[in-house]
């Protein structure tokens, strides 16, 4: 059964959307006291800030709440919640003697939002979809799928939300155009490159072909970082001193104000109150200064990085740069005069498209939900593990490259096993999804909130990026083949073949080099992403 509800969890805002199969499209859909309702062009789009508050006697404010009772720079209220989610940040605040970490704080953020909607709605067996950042990892979607079974909705769709993007677009958009989505939100920036295909099959009669994707963990939320940091060096703060603690929560804010400022006007100003001191600490940031700040950063950079990788992708595909007919510009982040520059000098100015920024995400979703389908592939690098023989240490030999399509009909990769040690009874296959260091920051520092809730920078060292971008995938699920007796070490005993199903599976056919006999065919091992 199809669905109709769909939510897009973002950095800074997040919306839900629901579909009218009547009118064949989806709206945002308001929930009255969490969200508020903002003009996006000539449209009205309901968002609702990604906060959360947690107060005395565990009571919680969500969104909109949080902002009318002036609780936002609070130590007990948490922002940022998905940017922290998908790097696996060791963050966490402490409350009522409770540890309080992002994922804690989203499920009960995304929980409470779609209990309420599932409730309104009356929505009983039928699918939510859920977006996910092109770079979202296994454990990302294990944690989407907890809140589902929270709000007893255990039956879900995911949509990556470069792809929700192009559905949100499309539906207004005639077929057979090459699209490239421009996703730069509060978390992240994800580019897709896409096409809208005809589908005479089904009802709703489009689909979008996924031709090449790239994302980095940078965002609106780094971005607010970069000011605070400027903040500090221009009052002489430390920026892990006790002055600059004091006053980290209310700087944050008044940092990503001042951004927010500055799409629609030239001049912001920063000022805030020392409460040490009493004194006021005060600067006017102007758009040039920002724009300088931003450069420094080499955030122009990384942007034609970004959009390089992607179009490389699909130039792989056999599709140009000429292809492409509109470049849709997605996330507030998106909206800043330098980047919109920046995207008109590369692609041109008439290509480029701002009017859906806040909510195309989360209306390609439902309408995803709703039946609208897309061809994908592969976002993720896989591995297996192995012992150099050798060295005696973990090594990695690829098995699922990124970019790969499915179903496949051929294997995509072929292994022989061989024992490890005289004796071995199991063989296990340890399959591991390869992240990109990128998925972090390229800066050795990242802005961290301690248990008090004061903000404070932090290095990020080479093992935590390897542990932050290398999971473990079947830890909890091992695949174990049993070899034919006497088993010696280094004498092969199985060949093994790889596989990726329609519903995104990877499967695995092994057969005993010994005995000849098939063991295993086309049984599933791990759910690619």
């Amino acid at each position: 059964m199809t669905g109709r509800l769909a939510i897009d969890f973002g950095t800074s805002n997040t919306i839900l959307a629901l579909w009218d199969e009547s009118a064949r499209q989806a709206s945002s859909y308001h929930l009255e006291s969490f969200g508020k309702r903002v003009f996006s062009g000539e449209q009205s789009v309901s968002i609702i800030p990604s906060v959360i508050h947690y107060g005395q006697n565990s009571q919680k404010w969500i969104g909109q709440q949080v902002m009318e009772l002036g609780l936002y720079s609070s130590p007990h209220t948490l922002r940022w919640m998905k940017r922290y989610i998908s790097t696996r940040s060791p963050l966490k605040i402490i409350r009522a003697g409770q540890e309080i970490t992002p994922s804690t704080a989203g499920q009960d953020f995304v929980g409470t939002l779609l209990g309420f909607a599932v409730q309104e709605l009356g929505i009983h067996d039928e699918e939510i979809a859920f977006t996910v950042p092109v770079e979202a990892y296994e454990h990302y979607e294990d944690w989407l799928s907890r809140i589902s079974f929270q709000i007893g909705a255990p039956r879900f769709r995911l949509i990556d939300e470069p792809s929700a993007a192009a559905l949100g677009y499309g539906i207004h958009i005639q077929p057979g155009r090459v699209l490239l989505i421009f996703d730069f939100g509060g978390g992240t920036m994800d580019v897709s490159v896409v096409m809208i295909e005809d589908d005479q099959t089904r009802l709703v009669g489009r689909r979008c072909r996924v031709l090449g994707k790239s994302g980095l963990a940078v965002g609106g939320a780094t971005l607010d970082q970069w000011i605070y940091q400027e903040s500090l060096k221009r009052w002489g703060l430390g920026a892990n001193s006790a002055a600059a603690a004091a006053i980290s929560n209310a700087l944050l804010v008044a940092c990503e104000q001042a951004k927010e400022t500055l799409t629609q006007t030239t001049q912001a100003a920063i000022s805030i109150q020392n409460p040490d001191s009493d004194a006021d600490l005060e600067w006017q940031l102007s758009r040039d200064d920002f724009e300088a700040i931003l450069e420094d950063h080499e955030l122009f950079t990384s942007i034609h990085q970004t959009i390089r990788h992607a179009l490389n992708a699909a130039y792989e595909r056999g599709f140009t740069e000429d292809h492409i007919s509109e470049v849709l510009l997605i996330g507030g982040s998106s909206q800043i005069p330098a980047v919109i520059r920046t995207l008109k000098r590369m692609f041109g100015k008439d290509k480029v498209k701002t009017h859906r920024p806040l909510d195309a995400v989360a209306t390609g979703a439902a309408a995803f939900v709703a039946g609208v389908g897309f061809y994908d592939h592969i976002q993720h690098d896989y591995a297996i593990r192995y012992i150099n023989p050798d060295t005696g240490e973990h090594e990695y030999r690829d098995i699922v490259k990124k970019g790969t399509p499915y179903p496949t009909s051929s294997p995509i990769a072929r292994l022989t096993i061989k024992a490890a040690y005289d004796g071995q009874q199991n063989m296990g296959l340890a399959i591991f999804e390869r992240g990109l260091s990128s998925l972090l920051q390229s800066e050795s520092l990242e802005l961290v909130f301690d248990p008090n809730g004061a903000a404070r920078m932090v290095p990020v060292t080479p093992q935590e990026v390897e542990d932050r971008t290398l999971f473990w995938m079947n830890e909890n699920r091992p695949t174990f083949l049993q070899p034919t007796p006497p088993v010696a070490r280094g004498q092969a005993y199985f060949d093994v073949q790889f596989f990726v199903d329609e519903h995104k599976q990877l499967t695995l056919t092994a057969r005993d080099l010994v005995t000849g006999q098939l063991v295993l065919s086309q049984i599933p091992v791990i759910h690619l992403t």
